[in-house]
């Protein structure tokens, strides 16, 4: 019980990696999973064996999130600190020249994912205080987001999910944060069909949003759920939150699709 733990999916590339390795600098023990076996064995020689547990875990599968648990409590001396639902997949480009099974994997992965994770990890959670989730949430939830309509719809539903177990779980002393970035520098904005990239840009990296992690992750002052990355995200919530409704939609329809 000497050290903190940290359960992080989609772990293998981009944000989850980055973040995996931040922690284990730190001392933190860290469980690394994700579908990608091939990137999850080159991660794991490059923590080593001290810090970290590693397996393949399908996050739609509810019963393999049970076993996967278990077997981190364990080896992390019995104790989980952190819950990071991080993977997912994007989708971008008009909605519907998207075969809608691409839509429902999607909502599966972003969805489904973060609720069988939440579900299946609250038990280990309240064994361990000052426990919580972190979930990847995204500015694409702050409005609708054309060229992006399911992946935005999925993390307005995290979003949502955040919120609610935040208030829910504040009396087993469980937290439930929701991490926000804009557009950042992995595989998963490359050939990205959606003008909002090409007028806002990317100028996140996945360390940025590792370091916002990290605070959350060890965050001790008044209760907050919400943590935007970098300076567009944060202006763009603020216009959200002050902003008449037609503003957000005008400035919306001006950024991600020309009018």
């Amino acid at each position: 019980m000497s050290r903190p733990s940290i359960f992080i999916t989609g772990a293998a590339a981009g944000i989850g990696r980055a973040t995996a390795l931040m922690f284990a600098r730190e001392g933190w023990f860290v469980g690394l999973y994700d579908v990608d076996a091939v990137a999850l064995a080159t991660l794991q020689e490059e923590l080593g064996t001290e810090h970290r547990i590693a397996e393949v875990l399908d996050v739609r599968d509810q019963a393999a999130w049970h076993g996967a648990l278990e077997r981190f409590f364990e080896a992390s001396g019995q104790r989980l600190d952190v819950l990071l639902n991080n993977a997912g997949v994007l989708v971008s480009g008009p909605f519907e020249e998207t075969a809608i099974e691409q839509h429902h994997r999607l909502l599966d992965i972003n969805v489904k994912g973060v609720l069988n994770g939440c579900h299946a990890a609250l038990a280990y959670l309240r064994k361990t205080p000052g426990s919580r989730v972190i979930n990847l949430v995204s500015a694409s939830a702050l409005y609708g987001q054309p060229s992006l309509a399911s992946y935005s719809a999925s993390k307005f539903a995290v979003r949502g999910l955040t919120e609610a177990l935040d208030l829910e779980w504040q009396g087993q002393g469980v937290r439930v944060m929701g991490i926000w970035p804009l557009f950042v520098q992995t595989n998963m904005v490359k050939d990205m069909n959606a003008k909002s990239i090409k007028n806002l840009g990317v100028h996140l990296r996945a360390e940025d949003v590792a370091r916002t992690i990290w605070k959350a992750a060890n965050h001790t002052g008044r209760a907050k759920v919400h943590w935007p990355v970098g300076l567009q995200t944060v202006l763009l919530a603020q216009a959200v939150k002050y902003g008449p409704q037609w503003l957000n939609r005008l400035v919306t329809g001006r950024i991600a699709v020309g009018h």
